[in-house]
């Protein structure tokens, strides 16, 4: 009988030299994916003399849901080093923002056996967790041959990923079936990871819901605020991608409210020139917020958009806003994670692509702190009535809290799982 990973692996070794013309390419706009190249198979300069509880977080969504996980394992296990890994240099430049010297952070290995491995053998992690929707099949497979226990957290699949893993069914069944738990966010998560194979799959909630903004971060959002002007109606466009942009300019251009001020976020750092350039051939006199603090470049009257070119401050630019449009929405990406603007209070605007987030989504537009729209006209008009309409925007401020509130919990039943799998502290 064929030996399905065996293939997956040889088609990995097919695919080495198209890595490495992906990270140049990648270079090209963020130098950084050329840093730390050894530890992507497995070569790591950094060990730790605790015993190791890792926890593997792609890119910067994923760091930032894991905090509140983060903080509750290091105070349940004292005298245990937590080990973060990624994949993007964004993830980690968020861990080092996040976390700083409290966690060793690397990449995760490529899904070579030789390079996990490696990696295995460098840590010896007591157990593992893997987030949201991360299944490599020579990981899962060597942590299951040593018995490192490895957990699937915050596991969430659309139908179309699910759709693309039945391709492979039986390489996932048993890579599903190699894992020692499986948290899904969702009933409909869980039911579409049990129909591919999965076992001992658990709901337990979404832990973004778990999420508190910082102090520090409500603080500065005040603070942002006072500097665009209190009296001027405030909208930010977060972690907006690639298209979407030139839309959400084009819709603006439909609503006239005096003073409206746009603070734009682009998802990625690496577009921040790009969407800089759109700004300008538009004729939108804006600001960057890395130059806000020179006297020669405040905010005034004339200024109409500023330019979120800064990392870590998101929860700041939602605390700073008075309604927020969530990116990756608008076009078919899929959505962006809408709950910490609902958790600093901010009411949420979202286009039709959801899907990555749709069980949020549903919810928030439900308790009435979210509205979707079909596209941007419609979108415009949602900007016309709202940013005129204070009591309006004051009870989606309200439904926020309650939307937040009601779904907290999943990293109480996260810890749970893991203490019936993990040693003693």
């Amino acid at each position: 009988m064929l030996n399905t990973r065996l293939f997956y692996t040889l088609m990995l070794w097919l695919l080495l030299p198209y890595i490495f013309l992906r990270l140049l390419w990648r270079a090209r706009k963020q130098p950084e994916y050329l840093h730390h190249i050894g530890e992507r198979f497995g070569f790591y300069s950094v060990r730790s003399n605790k015993p190791v509880i890792w926890l593997h977080t792609v890119s910067v969504g994923e760091t930032r849901a894991a905090q509140s996980l983060i903080t509750r394992l290091s105070a349940a296990y004292p005298d245990h080093q937590i080990l973060l890994t990624h994949t993007t240099p964004t993830g980690r430049a968020a861990s080092e923002q996040l976390y700083g010297d409290g966690v060793l952070r690397v990449y995760l290995p490529y899904d070579y056996p030789f390079a996990v491995n490696r990696f295995l053998r460098q840590f010896k992690p007591q157990f593992g967790i893997l987030m949201e929707t991360e299944i490599w099949f020579n990981l899962i497979h060597a942590c299951h041959a040593t018995r490192i226990p490895l957990l699937l957290l915050n596991a969430r699949l659309s139908e179309k990923s699910a759709r693309g893993y039945a391709r492979f069914a039986r390489l996932t069944r048993d890579a599903l079936g190699e894992l020692a738990a499986i948290a899904a966010q969702t009933a409909d998560d869980a039911a579409r990871l049990t129909a591919l194979g999965a076992q001992n799959v658990a709901v337990t909630g979404n832990l973004k819901f778990d999420i508190e903004p910082p102090p520090a971060m409500l603080e500065l959002g005040r603070q942002l605020r006072g500097q665009f002007g209190a009296e001027r109606k405030v909208f930010l466009a977060a972690s907006t991608r690639d298209g979407e942009e030139t839309l959400l300019l084009d819709a603006l251009q439909q609503v006239h409210i005096p003073g409206l001020l746009l603070v734009i976020v682009p998802r990625h750092p690496q577009r921040f020139a790009e969407v800089a350039t759109l700004l300008e051939q538009r004729g939108i006199p804006f600001r960057r917020r890395s130059e806000m603090g020179r006297q020669s470049c405040a905010i005034t009257p004339e200024t109409r958009a500023v330019l979120g070119d800064s990392m870590g401050e998101m929860f700041a630019y939602y605390a700073a806003a008075d309604l927020a449009f969530i990116g990756g929405s608008l076009l078919p990406y899929g959505g962006q994670n809408l709950i910490e603007a609902c958790a600093a209070g901010t009411p949420v605007v979202v286009g039709p692509h959801t899907h990555n987030f749709a069980e949020a989504t549903r919810l928030a537009v439900a308790a009435g702190a979210a509205i979707q729209v079909r596209d941007g006209g419609e979108l415009a008009v949602e900007l016309r009535r709202l940013l005129a309409n204070p009591d309006a925007l004051g009870e989606m401020r309200r439904q926020c809290a309650g939307f937040v509130g009601s779904n907290r919990g999943a990293t109480d039943q996260s810890l749970r799982i893991i203490a019936a799998l993990k040693p003693h502290s």
